[in-house]
């Protein structure tokens, strides 16, 4: 299932990772184990965000996806299900297939 996290870094947190160089290893620990369609990085809200849409295969996967940014970066996170425009042309299909 395609997905959509954003992950929100307190300012505290973001500039000691800054500091020491882990915001740079726990984003790339984070491509190489989400392998993302997209990735984004803005701030929101005053705090420093990052975007990944990627494919969720088994709900198992939430505590290896969001465990290293709670832990490292004491991040908030959000995990939501999300469509491409063909995901929702297919499931359009298929609700015009009940009516």
């Amino acid at each position: 299932m395609r997905v959509m996290m954003k992950a929100s870094f307190p300012v505290e947190a973001g500039n000691r990772a800054i500091a020491d160089g882990t915001i740079a290893k726990t984003i790339q620990s984070a491509f190489e184990s989400l392998k993302p369609e997209a990735a984004y990085f803005f701030p929101e809200g005053g705090k420093r965000t990052a975007l990944f849409v990627f494919d969720l295969v088994d709900a198992s996967q939430i505590p290896v996806v969001a465990e290293p940014l709670f832990m490292g970066m004491n991040a908030s996170v959000d995990i939501i299900p999300v469509m491409n425009i063909d995901d929702l042309k297919k499931g359009l299909g298929q609700m015009a297939k009940r009516m």
